[in-house]
């Protein structure tokens, strides 16, 4: 149960400081259509997964709750893509030789799988 509240209060947090963040972008880029803010979160959601699983792999060990506060609570709040690049980066990494392949398919699959199910959703709530 603690780690469920882990996830979630990390969750609430995240999502809090992306929601700011994208704000801050809009704020800044507000005669623009293209979605900054989503891509800032993007990508300043995987500099610090970035920083900080390598601070933590390397310096210090987290507990496991702790672990999950902060990766899956707190950045998977603020961005999931964080965590898929991390995930794409530790299979590339792997030690098997089919790692690079496995990564490959990886982002493929996320790619095409998430762009088909937003167009589906999209189809779906026109029906309705």
């Amino acid at each position: 149960m603690i780690n469920i509240l882990a996830v979630g209060l990390g969750g609430f947090i995240g999502s809090i400081f992306r929601y700011l963040l994208g704000i801050f972008v809009h704020s800044i880029c507000r005669h623009s259509e293209f979605p900054y803010g989503t891509l800032s979160a993007n990508v300043l959601g995987c500099l610090i997964i970035g920083l900080l699983s390598g601070w933590v792999d390397d310096s210090i060990g987290l507990s496991a709750t702790a672990r999950l506060f902060l990766f899956t609570g707190i950045l998977g709040g603020f961005t999931t893509f964080s965590a898929f690049s991390l995930d794409t980066l530790t299979l590339l990494q792997g030690d098997s030789s089919g790692g690079l392949l496995s990564a490959l398919f990886y982002v493929v699959a996320h790619i095409v799988l998430g762009l088909t199910a937003v167009s589906f959703g999209h189809w779906l709530a026109r029906l309705f």
